[in-house]
Formats: structure tokens, sequence, C-alpha cells
């Protein structure tokens, strides 16, 4: 092999990772597991100190940092610091691959693709749906989009911290469905706490609670899954055939939830939310549709 194709064989194992929280370490330990040369940036020097002991390289700025590789893996904590890291270092960044893995709006993702194709940079933007311990193994996935020419260049290497799951071309779509998968994700954790603590006024300890509510949790899925209450289909026809749970019904329940917490003093915000999406379906006269219908409470948000 000559020098020039050594080079190109370098290059190509060669990627950078800049933003050493959790994530970052995980990432960056994934692909050194892998047998790729690392180099990394981090604000805080000192965080890189682990990632270095296993073997990766330690830039000495941000620059440095883009011209050791090909490929840019940015895990930030939203995209505005990707403008405070990358904006002095933007002659380096021609002919790069900047792949965004921070979390942030669409609209700013969108915005953040059109800064980097503007100096010569392809753009990918992702969302890691696992938390950073989970990172590289075979229960980790990722949503991406951008270009597919792009996307199909780095998928192996990408393929390293999870299952990449490519959405298409529209730079702010992974971004989007990566706040979608949170809102259930936090929403879900949000409830589990309220009804932890309803229990808790009745004498239950957590560790009692937990385990049941996570049981029922867990069963949620199965039952959307299962045969004709999969919503999917009918939502997409606009239909809302109320032959199980009506509005009515899960109106009245949400009912008793805001009662029953009124009365034991907890914090109304997530029950009245709820409460207000089944009210005002039914001052409508859906109240006989099946539950999804309350998708045009949150399209049609109160004025």
């Amino acid at each position: 092999m000559n020098e020039q194709q050594n080079r190109a064989t370098w290059q190509n194992s060669a990627v950078t990772v800049i933003g050493l929280g959790p994530m970052g370490q995980a990432m960056t330990r994934a692909l050194l597991a892998a047998g790729h040369r690392v180099t990394v940036w981090n604000r805080t020097a000192g965080r890189a100190d682990g990632v270095v002991a296993d073997g990766a390289t330690l830039a000495p700025a941000p620059g440095a940092a883009v011209e050791a590789s090909d490929l840019v893996i940015l895990s930030l904590t939203d995209y505005q610091a990707m403008y405070d890291i990358l904006g002095t270092a933007t002659e380096s960044l021609a002919g790069r691959t900047l792949v965004n893995l921070s979390s942030d709006t669409p609209d700013r993702t969108r915005e953040a693709a059109a800064w980097a194709t503007g100096h010569g940079a392809a753009f990918l933007t992702g969302g890691v749906m696992v938390p950073a311990p989970m990172v590289g193994t075979e229960a980790a996935y990722v949503f991406y989009s951008g270009g597919d020419e792009v996307m199909a260049r780095h998928r192996e290497t990408l393929a390293l911290l999870g299952t990449p799951k490519y959405l298409g071309a529209d730079p702010g779509l992974a971004q989007m469905m990566y706040q979608a998968q949170l809102a259930v994700f936090l929403t879900t954790l949000s409830g589990l706490m309220h009804a932890t603590a309803m229990l808790g006024t009745a004498g239950m300890k957590a560790g009692e609670a937990l385990p049941e509510l996570l049981f029922f949790t867990d069963s949620i899925g199965a039952v959307l899954r299962a045969g004709e209450e999969h919503p999917g289909a009918a939502l997409d026809a606009g239909e809302h055939p109320g032959d199980l749970s009506t509005v009515t019904m899960m109106g009245a329940t949400s009912d008793h939830i805001v009662e029953t917490s009124t009365s034991l003093g907890l914090d109304l915000a997530l029950p009245l939310a709820v409460q207000s999406h089944y009210q005002r379906v039914i001052e409508k006269g859906h109240g006989s549709d099946n539950w999804t219908r309350i998708i045009d409470s949150i399209r049609e948000p109160r004025r």
C-alpha cells in the first residue's frame, strides 16, 4: 500500500468527537473499541482524561480537532454550543461531515445545516435514543436525517454508536422524532411520579408502588399494538371509532384523577392538562368518539 493509500485509510478510520459529557465519552469509547483513531476536544479539558487514557487524542483547539478527521461528531448541550465552539474554526470545516447529536429544536437544526453547508461541510442531525451506558450496545438506536449520500458514506461508523434509523433528507426531521420520543418519555416520567406521590399519601412506599406502576406502563404498548386497538391507521384516516375507550369514558377518568389529586393536596398541572384535552373534545360534541380524538385538542390549542 503506497503512502497516499495509507493516508486515505487512516483518514477514513479517524473520527473526531467534540463534547465529552457522559454521552460524548460513551461514543468515544465505542469508536475506540472498534479500532478507530479518535480525536477529542472539550471546553473543560480535564473531562478528556479518561478517554485519553483509553487511547483517544486530545486536540489543542477546535480547529485542530476538526482537521484531524473527515467525520466530526458533536455531543453538546444545544446547537448554540456548536456555533460557540466552531465559530472560530469555520475555515477548517470544508470537506468535513458534521454529525450533530445534540438536542435542540427542528428549526435550529435546519438553520445549523444551512450554516454548515455554507462553510463547505456536509451535515447530519441525529438523536440518540438511549442513555450513555447503552451507547454501542445492541439496544442502542439513533435517528438521523440529512443527505442520503452522507448517511450512506458514514453509516458503518455511526452504527457503532447504535442502530442508525434514517428518516430522510430534511435535517429537522431527526430532531423532530427525538423531541417526539422525549415528549412521551418525559410525560411518562411525570405520570409515574404523580402516581407514586398519590400512593404515597396512603402510606405505600415507592419501592412497593413503582413495580406495579411500571408493569402497567409496560403493558400500554402491547394494548395499543393489539389488533383493532392499534390507533395509527385510524388516525391517519381521520377516524376515531368509539367502540371501546371513548372520550367520555376517558374524560370521566381524568376528572376523577383531578378530584383525587386535589383532595390529596398534590400538584395539579399534569392532571389538569390531561383533563383539558378531553373536556374540549367533549365540548365540540365528540364524546362518543375514541380517545384518540384528543389529538384535535393538541393540534388546536386553546388560545
